[in-house]
């Protein structure tokens, strides 16, 4: 294992809930876009970002081209915030690349902002990038021996130097050549003067997608490459299929080609998306998110079904679930719980004895609905139990006379090293814990997880509407089989905390 990742096992994680309290959901990763062959493609390129910020907050930036100039602009903050019509008249080009960005390796400052660039022998290389590579120490230092200058401190900029640096003779080579020499996750779009590429690692970690804008009047058509297919819909872009695992596809006023980098390793997509980071109206990994969100609920019921009298969803990320459940045990769905959309990141911190603030400031209960009543909650997982434990007593002191929780993923017990900012296992409550200690803690009346085995078929299996799809998934973060020969924190990463 890489001195830096380890480094990223063993520390205290840095976010917090707007209280101050240790953010107790996993953080989104990352969402790249790109555009080729559109008269106003950094447009198209923000409103595709703008459907895929809920995979990044931090930061955001788009880099356009027009066959032989390159500009780019990035910022701190949502994309709205960062891109104004004014600030879009600065990206001219029929090319564009754009990125919105949660950190989990390198700083949350501009300077790791996306897209980055690189000038070299190839010339000027742009890349986004939603992964996180974990033999970027070994890499990192070989590059600096040859004579890398490093811009950032992000894992992304390993990939581009490595093209930069690469002895292939044509840059699709050197691409090619670059990719096999990182491990780990890697969905990315990069750009040149007058070519854009798009490529998946050979796990197939991360989801990326291509679609396409028919040209109208005899206008050729406009190629899109999206992290989610939600980012096709608001462009009218038809959904073609996935970037495969271990390929490289490169957009050039020749058309499209299509190489593998890497072939014959076992997929294993993050199954994560389904349970939570993806939008419900996305099609990830060939499978729509509402229909394997929907089938957890359902297997949730059946797998740990308890008499109620309401199923009331964790918004936003329970919902799906929520419906499937009441659908299968046949109790009713409702709203008992009503968040507010516009809690920014900042407000005017309350004194420390005001308990539960910062999750009132977020959700607030239905008194009407919930009064009397044995609720089952419904939620897409438990991280430090924390949050849990606020959501219960909200729910008991709105009436409940009990509160049931049900979990729609396996517990979490390891962290993820591919993408997704996670505790470290010292503060992920299932590590630790056994579930009767976990409900105790949360204090509910009773906890379930969906089984392993219950969400892989939920987001495999036949259900209405969607045929059976034969996915291999990553599930590291319930079992700790990582699937990258650099990972294997079960041998130092010792159990050992307790609520």
């Amino acid at each position: 294992m890489s001195k830096e990742l380890l480094e990223r096992v063993n520390v205290d994680d840095r976010c917090t809930e707007d209280d101050g309290t240790p953010f107790d959901k996993l953080r989104e990763e990352c969402g790249v876009m790109a555009i080729y062959n559109h008269a106003d493609a950094a447009r198209l390129t923000y409103w595709g970002l703008y459907s895929l910020q809920h995979r990044g907050q931090e930061s955001a930036g788009i880099a356009s081209a027009d066959g032989t100039d390159v500009n780019d602009i990035k910022g701190m903050g949502l994309v709205s915030e960062i891109f104004t019509d004014d600030v879009l008249t600065k990206l001219p080009g029929h090319m564009a690349i754009g990125h919105t960005r949660y950190s989990t390796t390198g700083d949350s400052a501009l300077l790791n902002a996306q897209p980055i660039s690189v000038e070299s022998t190839r010339g000027l290389i742009v890349i986004a990038h939603n992964g996180n590579l974990v033999n970027l120490g070994n890499s990192k230092a070989r590059l600096e021996r040859d004579g890398a200058v490093f811009q950032t401190t992000s894992d992304s900029e390993i990939i581009i130097q490595l093209i930069a640096h690469s002895k292939q003779n044509t840059l699709v080579d050197c691409i090619a050549d670059a990719l096999t020499q990182v491990d780990g996750a890697f969905s990315i779009v990069m750009m040149t003067r007058n070519r854009i590429f798009a490529a998946r690692d050979p796990h197939g970690f991360r989801p990326l997608s291509m679609g396409r804008i028919p040209g109208t009047n005899g206008a050729p058509d406009t190629f899109v490459f999206a992290s989610e297919t939600c980012a096709f819909d608001l462009l009218h872009a038809k959904y073609e299929r996935d970037v495969e695992p271990g390929e490289l596809i490169m957009v050039s006023e020749d058309g499209v080609t299509s190489r593998y980098f890497a072939r014959d390793t076992k997929q294993s997509s993050c199954i994560f998306e389904h349970v939570y980071f993806a939008r419900p109206d996305s099609r990830i990994y060939g499978r729509w998110v509402q229909q394997s969100r929907a089938e957890m609920g359902r297997t949730l019921a059946r797998e740990s079904g308890v008499p109620a009298d309401l199923i009331v969803p964790v918004p936003d990320s329970g919902v799906t679930a929520a419906i499937g459940y009441a659908e299968e045990s046949g109790i009713p769905f409702n709203l008992g719980l009503i968040r507010n959309h516009y809690v920014g990141r900042t407000f005017i911190q309350p004194e420390q004895r005001v308990r539960d603030f910062g999750v009132r400031m977020k959700l607030n209960p239905v008194r009407s609905l919930l009064e009397g009543k044995r609720v089952v909650l419904i939620d897409d997982s438990i991280i430090r139990g924390t949050t849990s434990r606020k959501i219960v007593r909200m729910v008991r002191a709105a009436g409940a006379t009990e509160v049931h929780l049900r979990i729609s993923c396996p517990p979490t017990t390891y962290p993820c090293f591919y993408g997704v900012d996670t505790p470290s296992r010292k503060d992920l409550i299932a590590a630790n814990n056994s579930i009767e200690e976990i409900c105790r803690f949360i204090e509910a009346d009773s906890l379930a997880y969906l089984s392993l085995d219950g969400l892989v078929h939920s987001c495999t299996a036949a259900v209405p509407g969607s045929p059976a799809v034969h996915n291999t998934f990553c599930t590291a973060c319930y079992t700790g089989e990582y699937p990258t020969q650099w990972v294997d924190v079960k041998s130092i990463l010792p159990a050992t905390t307790t609520v």
